[in-house]
């Protein structure tokens, strides 16, 4: 069996963007929880800056989360917020 992949995905919009990040961003959620493999999809948002998003995910594969990647849903948000983030960090994790 594989190990589980871990994500952890920042994405710092520009404050004048927040918004329609924010709103972007949420549209995610759902049709990423129907993908298959996805077993943890949480978003969290800074309490401090709130230009700060953090997607924790746990996948059962690297394959299916590479799948995620390739989805409709996510080409989309990326269409969406060109022009609109400061940075997006990417995190694949394992469990130590």
């Amino acid at each position: 069996m594989s190990e589980v992949l871990t994500i952890i995905a920042r994405i710092e919009a520009k404050k004048e963007k927040l918004e329609l990040v924010k709103r972007e961003i949420i549209k995610l959620i759902e049709p990423t929880l129907n993908e298959e493999g996805c077993m943890q999809y949480d978003l969290h948002q800074d309490n401090k800056v709130p230009e700060v998003f953090i997607f924790f995910e746990n996948w059962e594969t690297k394959a299916l989360w590479e799948k995620h990647n390739q989805s409709t849903h996510l080409a989309e948000f990326v269409k969406a917020t060109d022009g609109a983030l400061e940075s997006l960090i990417v995190n694949q994790m394992s469990r130590v």
